[in-house]
């Protein structure tokens, strides 16, 4: 089949990537001029763990294209795809439209015979409705069938589970794009994927109320792990001993600093706006993204005890910036709310990522950047971890200690273990665990 898919961001690009390894024809479109001349050069505007090789093989393979001219991809295209981005509207929250209604402008302008035209982005209850309505408005005449199609992509694992999701998701109750879909995801029969065909505005909820959950059940374990630190219990044994009834299930149950990312925030948020409209507030959701902010800010305080109360004149060695490992996506990091606090306090503060420096270099200020973790460790007076990368998890502790002026750690990601760090001589503190 043939794929126009209106996008490169991290959903687009994923999607018609593996879409394209499905042995579909695939389009990329984007107005960017220069992202799609780096795509066609090879290079890769985004980190995601095999996505320039998945990329690299289907434009070899001339199943996969990229173009800034949607004409002839969209004349061609059984499906239309628009992944573009939808985020929080300045001022109150609700999800900015505006990508989504120009995508569908521009497509029902050059649609030509039966076309599904697929909403990838995620977006509120009703979106679908107004992009049918703006393409009868542009085009009465335009054979069309709009369908809901939510993404369920973690980044850096977002083509493992492309390829074996545990679900998808269609919203419609027209027979063409039905059987369309069907034979776009039919690779996923063989792996016995289950295909949810449902409503048009079922399918926009799906993935609004999965994400916000999700943001729930870390907002929860968060608090039981500042509930644990009150009363000298160890929050991943209580994770693990709730995690394993089958009711609950051990996913996103892992205490830290908070979520961030280009999802749950903004869906969070765009939710309860939803939901206000309505006139049905959905007051758990509410709560759990007061609860999120205010623990993002108060890391702070965390690091400050563990110098004592007070870190005027002290220097911070921040590991890891990024939302979560495995990317470069600093969309509402933690480490966005807790440098800047950290420096509030009079902390000066020294930095690595593996792979956010350059965005975080526009987003933080009057940090000092470092190439490696021992950059980081030399000199800091405090060490806290913030993102999980797997090169933090085996740093040599010895150099590490005799780099810093004081062996002072703060792991907001419980990656080590108290009676270890203890052993090694330092003063360690964690989440929703005892310090030492």
């Amino acid at each position: 089949m043939h794929v126009a898919m209106i996008g490169t961001g991290y959903v687009g690009l994923v999607s018609g990537a593996c879409f394209a390894d499905f042995g579909h024809t695939v389009t990329c479109i984007d107005k960017d001029a220069a992202k799609i001349e780096q795509l066609k050069s090879g290079g890769i505007p985004i980190f995601e763990p095999g996505l320039d090789t998945l990329v690299a093989q289907n434009v070899k393979a001339g199943r996969l294209f990229f173009d800034t001219d949607a004409a002839k991809a969209v004349k061609e295209a059984d499906a239309v795809f628009i992944a573009v981005g939808t985020p929080s509207r300045r001022g109150d929250g609700h999800a900015d439209l505006s990508y989504v209604h120009a995508a569908a402008e521009e497509v029902a302008g050059l649609v030509d015979g039966f076309t599904v035209i697929v909403t990838k982005s995620t977006v509120p209850v009703g979106t679908g409705d107004e992009i049918e309505a703006i393409i009868k408005r542009v085009r009465p005449d335009a054979d069309v069938a709009v369908v809901s199609n939510p993404e369920f992509l973690r980044e850096g694992a977002a083509i493992e589970d492309f390829k074996r999701p545990d679900r998808v998701v269609v919203g419609t109750e027209d027979d063409r794009a039905r059987a369309v879909m069907r034979e776009l995801y039919r690779p996923l029969y063989l792996n016995e994927t289950p295909i949810q065909f449902t409503s048009r505005r079922t399918s926009e909820l799906i993935k609004y109320a999965a994400n916000a959950f999700l943001a729930m059940k870390i907002t929860f374990i968060n608090e039981i792990a500042d509930l644990c630190e009150a009363v000298d219990a160890d929050v991943q044994q209580v994770s693990r001993g709730i995690g394993l009834d089958n009711r609950i299930g051990g996913k996103f149950l892992h205490a830290g600093p908070g979520y961030g990312g280009s999802c749950f925030p903004k869906d969070t948020l765009a939710l309860v706006r939803t939901a206000r409209s309505a006139g049905s507030p959905v007051e758990l959701i509410e709560t759990t993204v007061r609860v999120n902010d205010a623990r993002k800010k108060a890391m702070a305080a965390k690091v400050a005890t563990a110098l004592g109360g007070e870190l005027a004149g002290k220097t911070v060695g921040v590991l890891g910036l990024t939302f979560k490992p495995n990317t470069d996506d600093m969309r509402d990091a933690p480490s966005l709310d807790i440098v800047p606090a950290l420096q509030a306090r009079g902390a000066r503060v020294q930095a690595f990522d593996p792979e956010g420096l350059h965005e975080a270099r526009t987003l933080l200020k009057d940090v000092d950047f470092k190439d490696d973790p021992y950059d980081v460790a030399e000199g800091a007076d405090v060490l806290v971890l913030i993102t999980e990368w797997d090169q933090f998890r085996a740093l040599d502790l010895d150099r590490i200690k005799l780099l810093m002026n004081k062996p002072v750690m703060v792991d907001l990601r419980n990656v080590y273990k108290p009676e270890d760090m203890r052993a090694r001589g330092f003063a360690y503190a964690s989440v929703g665990r005892a310090s030492v």
